[in-house]
């Protein structure tokens, strides 16, 4: 309740802000020139280009003035901002799951797609990345599967950085924040020709971190980012032009803030980090034609990490991981469109591979031996028997190459009846994903049995040693339509959408350790052998869109809003799961079928120059309709880390002042707000709604501004993450209040 009377008393001072003009004797720029009306700005420069007001998507874009506004450094901060869009912080940067609509996806393939300036961003690991200089981030909600194919069954990022041949000088950001943070950086855009330009940017950033280790007393939560772009962009000719981005980037951690409920204290004993370096190159060229246009677009990523953890989370030793990751994907997308009269095409190919390399060994140490396998063993022997292992620890080796590739044919034709518009689509898409993998244990266990005053005396030594080898194989094949009708008014438009949205199958290479624990425990004669394929794969996800939306503009401009309703009829969801038992992995479980119903609003009202409010809502009601997990009936219960509601408010006042150092000074608060989450498939645990307050202090100059900054100013405790392992529970807590300044200089036409 006190939340919600936050929320009305934010929104009652919002209305009652519309009397404040600005005076008439004064001249200046509104709170946001650096932005394109909302209602104009073309979804993507290669797929869409007329009026958002006439697409039939449900898009919040946010542009450059209110990244830096809203203090957004990452796509994290976009939450809230764009309804029924939700990324938590937790975990690592490699941690980079997102949920929109109540479709997400914690492990393997998101569900959500990232294109950076056209390319396609194909391992999730890569999306967690601070932004510097970017012009204009896109949230498209509901599936884009038949024009973007993978990874977007429930919806698509869209980010544009800035191009040197808009802009040409130097820019530089510095800020600072407590509890001790610091970025970084510096672009430099420059024509070296009328029509050839090239920008090269460098970022830098430290975090000291927010909680710590009581075992160590060290942070569990710092980090270090370092990153760089070179950007090209020639038009040759007014129908060609030719672009590449270069970019690079390598990240440090130094752990993961995992508290254990039973004493509320993050306190593990072993080493936990976490390593990235990833390079992408991204090639456009678009030549367009007086009846028709085509583009090609390629991208080559490659991608190497290392994730080393203490998989217990506890001080006691049971078991440790190192992953490594190498990961090489190339991807070629052509796009040809056309029009003639009222009829307009879009047609493409797209082709990928992807080949991932991973190593990851577990490590079984002194606890995880006594009191995950050995006393499970020793209380099914008779009595006077003990089984003793005869290593302090012992290596659960795992290989895995995954190579996987595809290709798509899509077709999209627009019928433009006047206030009436027509669309279709069509997407055959096919993929193919192999796994090659190689497990291995070598270590001994010895039978003891109790020989009256000679006590314990050896029986038999058994040696436990596997090499197992395999390949495994999978090819999917889907047809994705998409239909919507549109009428359009003048300064308005309303949709209905029909839309198929696919996210391909794969296998849980996380599961090998307990597989191979299984065969160790069957080699010793305990247990039986798992089935490989039957426990590591998992089926594609399909769902069914059916949407009602609509964009609105009135009073010249003063006043946007958008509005959806949606209903998601979802078969063989992808939702991740902890394995019952002393198991060490996570896996990926197909629900049976699951529904997600819910809605959208935003509105933004601009009453003056001065002013400025923001509103975006989401609520989601997503639950299982068909979920047997092979204990329970789960049929009825919320799917779960996606939130039910998500909230922004904002209010922006701008405030000219005649000085030489400070021409204006904005004042901005905001309020996000999510929740109700819940964590787990059978709806025990559960994070209520939660509400965070922030505000900014802007002075501003033609030359330069200082932001003045704070995020979760009352302090709100939240968890951000929750899970169970070995029969522990461990969760996340949100960040802390924080606070900062931030510098941004920018030297035009250098």
């Amino acid at each position: 309740m006190r939340h919600i009377l936050t929320t009305l008393i934010l929104l009652s001072v919002m209305s009652g802000a519309k009397g404040a003009e600005s005076p008439t004797n004064v001249t200046y720029a509104p709170a946001d020139t650096s932005a394109t009306p909302l209602g104009e700005v073309s979804v993507t420069a290669i797929k869409h280009s007329s009026s958002l007001m006439r697409q039939p998507v449900t898009v919040t874009t946010i542009n450059q003035r209110q990244i830096e506004r809203f203090n957004v450094s990452g796509m994290k901060g976009v939450s809230e901002i764009a309804p029924n869009f939700y990324m938590p912080d937790y975990g690592s940067r490699m941690t980079s799951s997102i949920y929109v609509r109540g479709i997400g996806t914690r492990i393997d393939q998101p569900a959500v797609g990232l294109n950076i300036d056209n390319i396609p961003y194909l391992n999730k690991n890569s999306y967690d990345f601070d932004m510097l200089d970017v012009e204009r981030i896109e949230v498209l909600r509901g599936p884009q599967s038949t024009l973007y194919g993978r990874n977007t069954i429930a919806g698509l990022i869209n980010v544009y950085t800035l191009s040197p041949l808009s802009y040409q000088g130097l820019r530089f950001m510095a800020e600072g924040s407590l509890p001790g943070a610091y970025r970084a950086g510096m672009g430099v855009y420059h024509k070296l020709a009328p029509r050839l330009g090239m920008s090269i940017n460098g970022y830098a950033s430290h975090t000291h971190g927010y909680f710590r280790n009581l075992h160590n007393g060290k942070h569990a939560d710092g980090t270090t980012d370092f990153s760089g772009r070179w950007r090209t962009v020639w038009r040759p000719t007014d129908r060609l032009s030719i672009e590449n981005v270069l970019s690079a980037g390598h990240s440090k951690q130094s752990g993961y803030p995992y508290a254990y409920v039973e004493t509320g204290d993050i306190n593990y004993n072993d080493t936990c980090f976490y390593r990235r370096t990833s390079v992408t190159d991204g090639l456009t060229v678009r030549w367009i034609g007086p009846h028709f246009s085509i583009a090609s677009i390629t991208g080559l990523q490659y991608l190497k990490d290392n994730m080393t953890l203490d998989q217990d989370f506890l001080p006691d030793s049971y078991f440790t991981l190192t992953q490594r990751q190498y990961d090489r994907s190339v991807t070629q997308d052509i796009v040809i469109r056309g029009n003639a009269g009222n009829y307009s095409w879009l047609a493409g190919v797209f082709g990928f591979y992807k080949h991932n390399r991973m190593t990851a060994p577990v490590t079984f140490k002194e606890d995880g031996i006594d009191r995950l396998i050995l006393k499970n063993i020793n209380s099914k022997l008779p009595e006077g028997m003990e089984l003793r292992w005869n290593d302090d620890e012992f290596i659960l080796g795992n290989d895995f190459r995954t190579p996987t590739k595809g290709i798509a044919v899509y077709h999209r034709s627009t019928l433009d009846l006047g206030k009436w518009t027509l669309s279709a689509s069509l997407r055959f898409d096919y993929e193919q994903t192999a796994l090659s993998y190689h497990s291995n244990v070598n270590t001994s266990a010895t039978m003891y049995r109790m020989m009256g005053q000679a006590g314990m005396i050896p029986l038999l030594t058994q040696e436990i040693a596997i090499d197992d080898y395999g390949k495994l194989k999978k090819s999917f094949r889907e047809l994705l339509p998409n239909v919507s009708v549109t009428y359009n008014m003048k300064n308005s438009a309303v949709f209905l959408s029909v839309a198929k949205g696919f996210k391909a199958g794969g296998f849980n290479t996380q599961m090998f350790s307990n597989i191979l624990q299984s065969k160790m425990m069957a080699v010793a004669g305990h247990g039986e052998e798992a089935d490989v394929d039957q426990y590591v794969s998992y089926k594609p996800e399909t769902s069914w869109n059916y949407e009602l939306g609509g964009h609105f503009s009135c009073d010249q401009g003063r006043v946007y809003s958008t509005f959806s309703a949606f209903f998601i009829d979802v078969r063989d969801q992808q939702v991740t799961v902890f394995p019952e038992g002393d198991g060490t992995g996570r896996m990926m479980a197909n629900a049976g079928r699951t529904r997600s119903l819910g809605a959208e609003l935003t509105l933004r009202y601009t009453p003056s120059a001065r002013w400025r409010f923001d509103l975006a809502y989401g609520y989601t009601n997503a639950t299982f309709r068909h979920f047997f997990d092979g204990h329970d009936d789960l049929s009825g219960k919320r799917v779960p880390y996606a939130p039910s509601n998500t909230l922004f408010l904002s209010a922006a006042y701008r405030m000219p002042v005649r000085s030489s150092m400070v021409e204006a000074i904005s004042f901005c608060p905001t309020l996000r707000g999510t929740g109700s989450i819940y964590w787990d498939e059978m709806n025990i645990y559960r994070q209520p709604f939660y509400a965070e307050l922030g505000a900014s202090i802007r002075l501003e100059h033609s030359r330069y501004s200082l932001d003045l900054w704070g995020k979760n100013l009352t302090d709100t405790k939240f968890d951000v993450f929750r899970y169970e392992s070995i029969g522990n529970n461990f969760f996340q807590r949100g960040k802390p209040l924080c606070a900062g300044i931030t510098l941004r200089v920018h030297i035009d036409n250098i």
